[in-house]
């Protein structure tokens, strides 16, 4: 079988495993630096498929203007940067790695919870700038005290319920794709999105990015969590406004965030989240270990090697249920 395969993800794409799991699938490999439309669209013209990160655009255009793609890989969880529904309707499979960084999303969740309430971040600019003082960081509150709401309760939730446990956090969810059986296997109650805010102190995001999610969390949400409250989003930025999330710190609605994405990577230098003492912030960085990074590579080159060959592939992409 001979094809081509275009590669154009930064994580992946040095990755000799995945090179030689797509060359034995009898794949020519190119490679695509620029992350543009028109880039995009004039390296799949003759190509069979393409391994895209985040940052790339599949579009619909993209998309519409190719006779011979057969696949569209995603190096990663999120399929928002890419047009599903289009690529469905002109018999393109889109597939995905959904497992690969469980354990570091859901640890880098926990760690991000932690660090925010154990005022971590205050304590240690503090130090830094020769202040040695306990109440730096106050108030704080005791972490077993407190519910942690999930939103979304995909396997990167559920892997964070797990951990929660071992430190006596009561943990809620809400989901509509998950029923509440499922939740209690993992000694999760199932509450609807009203009643999760009302009854969190800490707040985690795990949903994908799409039109019903986009600026889930605005000014009515911020208010209506209480003044003690931490929100903590390993998914996508634009889930939160930011905007309506710096207004709701410096009012003192919240009182902390730890966020590992942001509405526009990397940020302006004046993005106010920044500066603040009560915010944590990491490089869309909850993805990465090493391990991970072999996983990723492998896991998208079987996936897009399945597809060529007319296997049926667990890690098909459906667009009729987006919470994973």
């Amino acid at each position: 079988m001979d094809s081509t395969i275009v590669l154009c993800d930064e994580k992946t794409v040095d990755q000799t495993d995945q090179v030689e799991i797509l060359e034995a699938a009898g794949a020519t490999l190119e490679t695509l630096d620029k992350k543009t439309e028109a880039a995009v669209e004039a390296a799949v013209s003759g190509a069979d498929g393409i391994i895209v990160d985040a940052a790339t655009p599949v579009t619909r255009r993209v998309i519409e203007r190719t006779d011979t793609l057969e696949v569209v890989g995603r190096a990663g969880i999120g399929v928002d940067n890419i047009d599903v529904e289009a690529a469905v309707n002109n018999d393109i499979t889109v597939v995905n790695v959904p497992d690969y960084s469980l354990e570091e999303v859901s640890t880098h969740a926990f760690a991000l919870l932690l660090a925010c309430n154990r005022g971590i971040s205050q304590y240690d600019r503090a130090v830094k700038s020769g202040t040695w003082d306990w109440k730096a960081g106050r108030p704080l509150h005791r972490l077993s005290s407190g519910t942690l709401g999930l939103v979304g309760f995909g396997g990167i939730a559920r892997r964070l319920a797990a951990k929660l446990r071992t430190f006596g956090v009561d943990v809620i969810a809400t989901d509509p794709y998950v029923d509440a059986s499922t939740m209690r296997d993992y000694g999760v109650g199932k509450v609807s999105f009203d009643e999760l805010l009302e009854r969190v102190e800490y707040l985690s995001i795990h949903v994908p990015l799409y039109d019903e999610t986009r600026h889930m969390f605005s000014v009515d949400e911020f208010e209506r969590l209480p003044e003690s409250a931490i929100v903590i989003n390993t998914s996508r930025g634009p889930v939160i406004d930011e905007p309506a999330l710096v207004a709701a710190l410096e009012s003192s609605e919240i009182a902390r965030a730890g966020l590992d994405v942001l509405e526009s990577e990397p940020p302006a230098p004046d993005n106010p989240l920044l500066e603040r003492d009560d915010v944590v912030v990491t490089p869309h960085t909850a993805w990465y270990s090493r391990a991970s990074r072999r996983d990723l590579s492998e896991g998208v080159a079987r996936a897009v090697a399945a597809v060529l060959r007319g296997d049926p592939n667990h890690s098909v992409v459906d667009p009729e249920t987006p919470w994973i």
